[in-house]
This record gives C-alpha cells, sequence and structure tokens, in this order.
C-alpha cells in the first residue's frame, strides 16, 4: 500500500508552494493546533521524501538519475520549509509562548537551515556535497605491488580494501604508499569543491542569523560555553592519552626502529593501523601489555562459529531486547529495504556505516558493508543504538525526534557496546571461553578499550575545531592544509608520514569532512558513554562506586530490565527537554564530566604511568 502522505506531498504540495504565503499570526492555542495536525503530517512526508531519495542515491551512488531526484527532494523541502517558516514561524519569538513544549519548538522552527538559500545556490551547495561524497566514495588507489594497474580491474576502493591493507600490513613502506595514495585519490581531489562548500553554507548560517556554519553545528548544543566546556573535558582525559601515546610509541619504536624517527616526540600517522589514526585497536598485539594472559578473540571466535553478517545483527538485537526494549528486527531486514553487506550487482554505494529514520513511524534501515569479525560487531551495535532512539522518541512532535544533542545519539550504542566488549558477556554468549581474568588480563583488555576510545578522544576534538576555524574566516583557505596538521601535532601528538602541502586537502580524505556532517557530537559522546553506562551499572546493582573490589570496567549489564527502564526514560524525550535535564534523568548529573572516564581506566592508567617512568 502506498504511502498516502508522500502521495501528498507529490501531488498537492507543489501546488502549494506555488501560491505566495500569506503572513498568519496565530496564538498559542491555534499554533499547537497547526504543529499538532497539519505540520506534523506534511513535514513527515516530506522528511520521508526527501530520506527516501538519500537512500536510494546513496546505495546506487553512480546513478545520475538518482542524484537528480536527491536534488529535486532537497528543493522541494526547502520550499515546503520555507513557505511556512514565512507564513508562521518567521516572527515567533520563544518568550511570547507559556507551554514549555511550544517554547522549544518555536525555537527551532525559526531557524530554515540551508533551505534559507535562494533555490540555485541551495542547489549548488547539494551538488557540491554530492560531488565531494562521491569522489570519497568512488576513489580507488592500486596495489602497493602494481601501482600502475588498471583501477576499473583491480584498483582498491577503501572498505574492504585499503582499509585491510592499513589494518593488517606490518611494512613500512607498504603502510606510507596506501597512506598518501588513499588521500591522493580522495581529499586532493575535492579541495577546490570544499571551498565552494565553506562559502554557501556560511551564507546560509548568515541568513540564519548565525556567523557562521561552526556557531550553526554549535546551536544544538544549546551552551554558551560549549567550546569551554569540551576544552575542560579534553584537559581531564589528556594526562591518560599522554601515557598512552608515550606507550604504544615505545613499541611501534620497536617494531619500525630507525625508520621512525619520534626525536620531537610527535608519530608518523600511518602506524596505527587506522587510515587516520583515530583508533589504534588494530595494533593491540603489538602493544598488548602482557602477551601470555588470557587472550580475547572474537574475530577468531566468530569464524570457528560459524556466524554470519545477519547472526551479528541478531545477536545484537538479543542485547536490545534483554533490556526490555523494543526489537530492531525492521531496521536489518533486506527484504524491508535494509543494506548490511556490500551489493555484488555492480552498484558503488556509500559504504560508511549509518542508521536511518525514514520519517513515518515504520521504516528503519541500516546500511552497512558489513564484515564478520568483533570490529564490525561493535559498529553493529553503534548502529542499533541510533535506531533504538529512533524507536524510543518516535511518538514526539517531529521537532523533537532527534538527540537530546547530537552527542546524545552518538552515544548509546557505544554505552550498550562497552558492556557487550566486556569478557563477562563475551562469555555469555559463547564468544569467550577459558578465561582467566587475572590482573594481566584484565590490564590488556583495558589496553584493548584505550586502543579504541582514548585513542580517539584528540581526533575526535580536532575535527570540529578545525572546521570551526575554516568557517569563521581564523585559518585562509591557502593555509587549510597547514592548519590541519597544526591541531593533529597538538592534540594527537601525530605528524604526516610524508611532506604535505595546500597542494593536498588531507581533511577531505575523512568522511565527515566531505559530506558535511559534524563530528564534535563523538568527542561529546566519548564522554557521555561512560557517564551512562556507569548510571546503567549502577542501576542494574552491578557496581559500586564506593566498593573499590569490583572495578567499573567489569560490569555487564545485559539483560537488566531496570537498566532498560533508565535508558528508556531517556530516549524516549527525544529533545523535548535541555540536554542537562535529560542528562540528570539518565545519571542524576545535569554536567558533562570525563571523571567515569577516568574512573573506568584508572587501573591501567596506574600502569602505564609506571611502565612510562621506566
Amino acid at each position: 500500500m502506498k504511502n498516502l502522505n508522500i502521495v501528498f506531498v507529490a501531488n498537492i504540495l507543489p501546488l502549494l508552494l506555488a501560491i505566495t504565503p500569506t503572513k498568519c499570526v496565530l496564538n498559542e492555542q491555534e499554533l499547537k493546533n497547526l504543529l499538532a495536525n497539519e505540520y506534523e503530517r506534511t513535514a513527515s512526508a516530506i522528511c520521508t521524501k526527501v530520506n527516501e531519495a538519500e537512500w536510494n542515491y546513496e546505495t546506487d551512488i553512480n546513478n545520475h538519475e538518482k542524484e537528480q531526484i536527491v536534488l529535486n527532494a532537497t528543493l522541494q523541502s526547502a520550499a515546503f520549509h520555507k513557505k511556512y517558516w514565512n507564513k508562521y514561524f518567521k516572527d515567533l519569538k520563544p518568550e511570547d509562548f507559556q507551554d514549555p513544549e511550544i517554547k522549544r519548538q518555536v525555537k527551532d522552527l525559526k531557524l530554515l537551515g540551508d533551505s534559507a538559500l535562494d533555490e540555485k545556490k541551495l542547489a549548488e551547495l547539494t551538488k557540491t556535497v554530492n560531488a565531494m561524497t562521491n569522489i570519497y566514495s568512488t576513489a580507488k588507489i592500486c596495489p602497493y605491488k602494481d601501482q600502475q594497474c588498471d583501477l576499473a580491474k583491480s584498483g582498491l576502493s577503501l572498505e574492504p580494501g585499503i582499509e585491510a591493507v592499513i589494518a593488517k600490513s606490518t611494512d613500512y613502506d607498504e603502510l606510507l604508499y596506501v597512506w598518501k595514495a588513499w588521500r591522493d585519490a580522495s581529499g586532493a581531489k575535492m579541495r577546490n569543491l570544499y571551498r565552494i562548500y565553506v562559502d554557501l553554507s556560511n551564507e546560509a548560517a548568515v541568513a540564519n542569523n548565525f556567523k557562521d556554519k561552526g556557531e550553526v553545528w554549535r546551536y544544538g548544543y544549546e551552551s554558551k560555553t560549549f567550546i569551554q566546556d569540551i576544552d575542560e573535558l579534553w584537559n581531564q582525559v589528556e594526562p591518560l592519552y599522554l601515557e598512552l601515546h608515550k606507550y604504544v610509541g615505545s613499541k611501534l619504536k620497536e617494531r619500525f626502529g630507525d625508520k621512525l624517527d619520534d626525536s620531537d616526540g610527535l608519530l608518523p600517522a600511518h602506524l596505527f593501523g587506522n587510515m587516520w589514526a583515530q583508533e589504534w585497536n588494530n595494533i593491540a598485539q603489538l602493544v598488548k601489555p602482557f602477551p601470555n594472559a588470557s587472550k580475547i578473540d572474537v574475530d577468531k571466535a566468530l569464524i570457528e562459529q560459524k556466524y554470519t553478517i545477519l547472526d551479528l545483527f541478531q545477536t545484537s538485537d538479543n542485547f536490545y531486547k534483554s533490556l526490555g526494549l523494543i526489537p530492531s528486527d525492521i531496521c536489518y531486514n533486506t527484504s524491508a529495504g535494509a543494506m548490511i553487506e556490500k551489493p555484488t550487482d555492480g552498484r558503488e554505494v556509500l559504504c560508511h556505516a549509518s542508521a536511518w529514520d525514514f520519517c513515518d513511524g515504520k521504516n528503519y534501515r541500516i546500511k552497512m558493508c558489513t564484515e564478520v569479525n568483533f570490529e564490525d560487531f561493535i559498529t553493529i551495535h553503534h548502529e542499533m543504538g541510533h535506531i533504538q532512539y529512533f524507536l524510543q522518541y518516535a511518538k514526539q512532535p517531529i521537532t523533537f525526534r532527534e538527540g537530546a544533542n547530537p552527542g546524545f545519539h552518538e552515544a548509546i550504542g557505544d554505552t550498550i557496546a562497552l558492556s557487550v566488549s566486556t569478557p563477562k558477556h563475551l562469555e555469555k554468549i559463547n564468544l569467550l571461553k577459558n578465561y582467566n581474568n587475572s590482573y594481566e588480563s584484565s590490564i590488556n583488555t583495558l589496553m584493548d578499550m584505550a586502543l579504541q576510545k582514548i585513542a580517539f578522544l584528540p581526533f575526535g576534538l580536532l575535527i570540529d575545531k578545525w572546521r570551526w576555524d575554516v568557517f569563521s574566516g581564523a585559518v585562509k583557505p591557502e593555509q587549510w592544509n597547514a592548519h590541519w596538521w597544526e591541531y593533529r601535532k597538538k592534540y594527537q601528538k601525530i605528524k604526516p608520514p610524508v611532506a604535505r602541502s595546500e597542494e593536498d586537502f588531507d581533511p577531505g580524505a575523512k568522511f565527515h569532512v566531505a559530506g558535511d556532517s559534524e563530528y564534535i557530537a563523538y568527542f561529546v559522546a566519548h564522554t557521555l558513554q561512560f557517564q551512562f553506562y556507569k548510571s546503567l551499572c549502577v542501576e542494574a546493582g552491578e557496581y559500586n562506586p564506593d566498593d573499590k573490589n569490583v572495578p567499573l570496567h567489569n560490569c555487564d549489564f545485559y539483560e537488566s530490565k531496570a537498566a532498560g527502564d533508565k535508558l528508556r526514560e531517556g530516549l524516549s524525550l527525544g529533545s523535548s527537554k535541555h540536554w542537562s535535564e535529560v542528562l540528570e534523568v539518565m545519571t542524576g548529573s545535569r554536567k558533562l564530566d570525563a571523571s567515569a572516564v577516568l574512573e573506568y581506566f584508572e587501573p591501567l592508567y596506574k600502569f602505564l604511568k609506571e611502565k612510562n617512568s621506566k
């Protein structure tokens, strides 16, 4: 059966938009009725249409007809929102209303986003972002041993080809070649497009009464001191990161010897098992503190037990259901439209994992080029966290169907993954056997987690710090790449392995830069997830902060309905409350704070300080 709302949008909306709206002043009750009925119905329908167009394009990215459909849907959505804005929302002031829910809706409805651009410029912005995304998604490089290859026949895509090399190779020169070749094939080719993107994004921001695009992104955090707040979070965790960096650096020096020059205290960016050195878990075996202690090898267990991709998703879904939360099987059901592995029919797709809410209360999907390994198993839990959030706030008005702040959405699945990654849980689901939970094994497990979570923090911080400087004009285009490396040296203590210039555009070699997706949410989420985790562990009776004999990192709240109730209580609010109020519901605190991160990693921090001092 066809979605009647979509039929309405397709057939009636163009007629509505052709009519110049007459400004209409509504009292509070009239506005409430409008938002609950007509606007809710039509805005949800246009949202569905845009998402369907974008999904069809991202799962067939070289199809120019589908790209044009995305553009048409984007322009139609912009016209729709501009019509309502001009007629109803433009001059509204939150303080003129009594109902706190209406106040919060008005705060966001006053903003038009990119729709504030005229049709020609909005089309140009949309085409520019699509062009950068296309460059990123279709970029290929020749293998190290066949550098003059035919790209169409034997070229390597990022996933899984290039990433597999960077994750597994121990050849310094091969890693260097792949690192540089990816940046030549991706970021360098979009530098001029990025200038257009910055100019148009800033023009849209100014039309919404912001100084620049960076200020637009920060607006979602509803804090006048947001930059100061995240700097304080970084100051809390930086000592732990520096100890990890020093320890890992010594191990890399042992492997690569004189090829690795760390005399300046910086490490080359291509040696961490990850294309962006954002997570270091692929070099876990190299840096493992106690190689002879009990091992956790989930990859091997998954292969031995013949897990399929579908098994990974079902296992993740079972965790959420064990908390009494909503089943999510619709989101990975390929017959319902989901894409959980890379197509083999010749289509080029955007493999970057993502979760989708089609705004109709029924259709939710995950798009991912899944491999059967532990890394993707954890990524699935992350994406399923987004889906669970969608499901929990589905009954909120469309203006509140989003995370309490952008970091909340990124934190939920990672909170679950912290529990899933514990030896205790892996034993429960039969992916770990004969594990001896000794001090040595515990330090190894914490090291594995630190290589993901702590290693990520400076990268999660610097991407948007760089973009905020670009959007504000604090750094000029002719200094973009140099400024990027200034931040990577300052925060990550990482340097490029070969000389870089302004002919390069290394930020564009990261999807979120090419794809117009803010990133500071991930930094915020890496703090929030530990706050959530600690709270859920206490709720489940798995952790008592006053009992120092039971460390936080051993907690598994699997099958705890009490933890599920606490999670549901916060997620169901969407963005209907200020994020600090939602945080209080979920943790008892109204403040972002990294103390739970430090509490979790305290044994490892002591170990690292002792080892590094020697």
